[in-house]
C-alpha cells in the first residue's frame, strides 16, 4: 500500500518482554506480601529515597508552594480551569435515565463515581506539571471521593518538584506521595500499612509503570496503556516544513523511546523535513534525547493520496495525530484511530499537552483502536437497574423461563416459574 519509506524505524533492542514482566511481577508480589517494608526497599534501591513518610504533610506542601513565583501559580491555575471546564462539559454529556420498555417493566441507568483513585505522575527527565493536573481534575469532577497522587522524588534528593506539588494540590489531590515506579503502582493498587489502596490506578509512565498497570488490572481498574509519547503528522505540499519539523521534535524530546512519524503526499516536503531535522537539533537544548528518539523511532513515508494517508494513519493508531493539509476537514471526518486529533497548523500538540483543556493522557501502542484518552467517564461506573411491577413480571416470566430451559439452566427457570404461580 505504501509508496515509499524515506526513513524507517531502527529501534535498539531492549530487554525482553518476558524479563520485564518477571521483574515487575516479583516487585508487585513483594509489596502485596510485605507492604511498607517492600516499598521502602524498592524506593531506596531504584530512587535512593527513603524518607520518614512517603506522604507529604500539609506543612511540607505549603512550604514548597511558598517557593514558587506568582506567575507560575497564576498560569497553573489558568490551565487547571481550562481542564476543569472541559471535564465538566464531558460530565454534562452523560446522563442517567429510566425507561418503561413494556407496561410494568422499567429499566434504568445510574452514573456512580469510583470511590478511590490513585493517579501516577511521571518524574525523571522533566517535572510533568500538566500530567499532574490532567490525572487529578477529571476524577474530582466525576465525583471521586479520594484521589491519591504518586510521583517520583527528584534525582537531587529534594523530593517532588514544588511545581508538581502545587499542581496536584490546586487540582484537588487529597494525598500526595513522593514515590515512583512499580513500587508506587503496587502501593496504589494494594495499599500498605501507611498507604490507602485505590479502586483504580491511572496515569502515564515508563515501560515498568505500564507493565505494572497491566499486571494489576483485574485487582483494580486502570485507565489505558499510556507508554512513551507518539506523534504522527499528515501533511501535503501546503504544509510548512519548518513547523512540521518542530512539531515532530516537540514530541521526540519526551523520551528516547518516543515515536515521531510523517506521512506526506509530497516527496518534496518529506525530503525538506528530513533535511531540517539536524538543523533544528543544533539549537535544541534537548537535542540529545530528541535526536536519539528520531534516529531510533523516526519515520517518513510518502504516499499517493489522502485516502492512502488516512488508511496508513489508522493502521498506526497513534497517540497524537496532526493534520496539516489543504483539506483538513476531510481528514477530521475520515480518520478513526487516534488518541487526540489536531486539525490544522494552528492546532499543535503542545496546546493540548500544556494548556488548552483536553486531556493529554492518551492511548499509545495502537490502543486507540479500542479506547480513547483519559476523561471524566473513565471514573464513572454506568450501572443498570431493573424495576418491575407484578404485571410486568407476569409478562416477562414465561419468556425468561422458556429461555432458561432452552439453555438447560433449570434453577434459573424455576425462579421465574415461582413468580408466575405467585402472581396469578
Amino acid at each position: 500500500m505504501v509508496s515509499e519509506y524515506l526513513k524507517e524505524r531502527r529501534p535498539e533492542r531492549k530487554a525482553s518482554k518476558k524479563e520485564l514482566q518477571e521483574k515487575v511481577a516479583a516487585i508487585l508480589d513483594d509489596i502485596r506480601e510485605n507492604g511498607d517494608a517492600a516499598v521502602r526497599k524498592y524506593s531506596e534501591q531504584f530512587d535512593n529515597w527513603n524518607p520518614e513518610s512517603f506522604r507529604l504533610s500539609e506543612d511540607e506542601i505549603e512550604r514548597a508552594i511558598r517557593t514558587l513565583p506568582e506567575t507560575f501559580i497564576e498560569d497553573t491555575k489558568f490551565v487547571a480551569e481550562q481542564i476543569r471546564t472541559f471535564a465538566q462539559k464531558q460530565l454534562e454529556s452523560m446522563s442517567e435515565f429510566e425507561v418503561e420498555t413494556y407496561p410494568g417493566v422499567y429499566l434504568g441507568q445510574r452514573l456512580v463515581p469510583v470511590e478511590a483513585v490513585g493517579n501516577y505522575v511521571p518524574g525523571g527527565r522533566y517535572p510533568l506539571i500538566a500530567s499532574a493536573i490532567m490525572s487529578t481534575i477529571p476524577p474530582k469532577v466525576a465525583g471521586v471521593e479520594r484521589v491519591s497522587s504518586f510521583t517520583p522524588p527528584g534525582k537531587d534528593g529534594n523530593g517532588i518538584p514544588a511545581e508538581v506539588i502545587f499542581a496536584l494540590k490546586n487540582a484537588g489531590s487529597d494525598e500526595i506521595y513522593s514515590l515512583g515506579g512499580v513500587q508506587a503502582i503496587g502501593s496504589a493498587a494494594y495499599g500498605t500499612e501507611t498507604i490507602n489502596a485505590s479502586d483504580m490506578v491511572v496515569g502515564p509512565g515508563n515501560a515498568f509503570v505500564a507493565e505494572a498497570k497491566r499486571q494489576i488490572f483485574g485487582d483494580v481498574g486502570i485507565d489505558l496503556p499510556a507508554g512513551p509519547s507518539e506523534i504522527l503528522i499528515i501533511a501535503d505540499d501546503s504544509a510548512d516544513p519548518d513547523i512540521v519539523t518542530a512539531d515532530l521534535l516537540g514530541q521526540a524530546e519526551h523520551d528516547p523511546n518516543a515515536r515521531a512519524i510523517l506521512i506526506s503526499t509530497s516527496e518534496l516536503l518529506a525530503k525538506k523535513v528530513i533535511g531540517l531535522i539536524p538543523e533544528q537539533l543544533k539549537t535544541l537544548p534537548t537535542a540529545e534525547v530528541a535526536g536519539e528518539a528520531w534516529e531510533q523511532n523516526g519515520e517518513v513515508v510518502v504516499v499517493r493520496d489522502y485516502e492512502e494517508a488516512a488508511s496508513l494513519s489508522d493502521e498506526y493508531a497513534i497517540e497524537h495525530l496532526e493534520v496539516q493539509t489543504l483539506n483538513n476537514d476531510w481528514f477530521l471526518n475520515r480518520l478513526k484511530n487516534y488518541g487526540s486529533l489536531f486539525v490544522g497548523e494552528e492546532s499543535t500538540v503542545v496546546y493540548s499537552d500544556k494548556a488548552i483543556g483536553t486531556n493529554h493522557i492518551l492511548p499509545t501502542m495502537r490502543a486507540s483502536r479500542y479506547t480513547g484518552g483519559l476523561w471524566v467517564g473513565k471514573f464513572i461506573k454506568t450501572l443498570t437497574y431493573q424495576k418491575l411491577t407484578r404485571e410486568g413480571s407476569k409478562f416477562i416470566a414465561p419468556v425468561a423461563a422458556r429461555q432458561a430451559s432452552a439453555e438447560n439452566m433449570i434453577a434459573h427457570a424455576v425462579t421465574a416459574e415461582k413468580r408466575m404461580k405467585k402472581y396469578q
